[in-house]
């Protein structure tokens, strides 16, 4: 074995072998996305093999007069109690047509939650419409979800 502590090594087996497609097509928008749920049942079969769980929780952070949500993805070895942990941040809109309050803030919780999925695990966003909309946010977003939480 390497000198890699376990979870690290567990975190690697999922990186390599999780595959989530993306099945689902916004038309208005004229893209292709994953969904959280579809990232979270895909990853269930390799978590229950390599003996691990996926902890996902949210905090709401206010900065001046705006509301964010910062989600915690953290993958624990049931094993040795290890963790590694990966955050995400999604602002909530002001109000979106349609929507009332809590359906904004679970919008933007569900952003964030996939933001630290797939920065936790690899996943590649960068066909994602959000990704080539915003290419330096996306770089920041994910550089500041690799920092300790």
């Amino acid at each position: 074995m390497s000198n890699l502590s376990k979870v690290y090594q567990k975190l690697l087996a999922i990186q390599k072998s999780l595959k989530v497609p993306k099945k689902h097509f916004n038309q208005f928008g004229g893209f292709h996305y994953r969904s959280l749920e579809d990232i979270v049942e895909a990853a269930k079969p390799l978590l229950d093999e390599l003996g691990t769980v996926l902890v996902i929780s949210d905090e709401i952070i206010n900065i001046g007069d705006r509301f964010y949500i910062k989600a915690v993805a953290t993958l624990i070895d049931v094993e040795t109690g290890e963790s590694i942990s990966a955050c995400g941040f999604a602002i909530e809109t002001e109000k979106r047509a349609k929507m009332d309050d809590a359906q904004v803030t679970g919008s933007s919780s569900s952003y964030a939650r996939k933001s630290a999925l797939c920065g936790l695990l690899a996943i590649d966003g960068q066909d994602d419409a959000d990704a080539q909309e915003f290419p330096d946010h996306r770089q920041a977003r994910s550089q500041s979800s690799q920092r300790p939480v």
